[in-house]
């Protein structure tokens, strides 16, 4: 490949805040009765709640959040809108889904990229910057490059990376500089 452009991640093993909050979701799905060990009849009834505290928890961004829900009234809203929103996803699917996580880490082979690598992370509650566990491994990576999104009022924590406007130029240029292999320059 030419590039890699890992969005809203860190290089490293599922720890910290960002497994313990999927540990409690999980584990808030599983232990509800009507989960039952999986053998469920309908949609666990605190997989709603699970799924809307880890969100709040880890996605929307503080100045966003502050913005957004500045008094009780407006903070129950978003509270309220999200637990009406339907739930789309089978109790069973999920949870596999989110402990999947458990064993990653992206961190043991990093010296053996070669593409250019932009690493897009932002005001990030599952990933935060400021632990500077992005920075060292970026130093590991041969070409690698951060562009960290600045935290403001219209981005979301973990969910900026789903606004291209925050750093659509950026990957234009990692693109345009980017050496571009050719298929029998990639098989040697």
């Amino acid at each position: 490949m030419d590039a890699l452009i890992p969005m809203a991640s860190q290089p490293t093993e599922m720890a910290s805040r960002n497994w313990m909050l999927r540990r409690i979701m999980l584990d808030t799905i599983r232990n509800d009765p009507d989960y039952n060990g999986g053998n469920y009849t309908s949609e666990p009834r605190m997989m709603k709640y699970a799924i809307t505290a880890y969100g709040i928890a880890s996605i929307g961004g503080t100045l966003a959040y502050q913005s957004q829900a500045p008094n009780a009234a407006k903070a129950d809203k978003i509270v309220d809108d999200r637990l009406a929103a339907p739930i789309t996803a089978d109790a069973n699917d999920f949870v596999y889904q989110w402990e999947s996580s458990h064993d990653y880490n992206a961190g043991e082979k990093l010296e053996a990229i070669e593409a250019s690598l932009l690493l897009n992370s932002a005001d990030d509650e599952r990933n935060p910057p400021e632990t500077g566990i992005t920075d060292a491994a970026m130093k590991r990576v041969k070409n690698g490059r951060l562009y960290l999104i600045p935290a403001s009022g219209e981005t979301r924590g973990h969910g900026t990376t789903g606004n291209a406007k925050f750093y659509s130029e950026q990957v234009r240029q990692l693109l345009e500089s980017t050496p571009q292999q050719t298929i029998e320059s990639a098989r040697r």
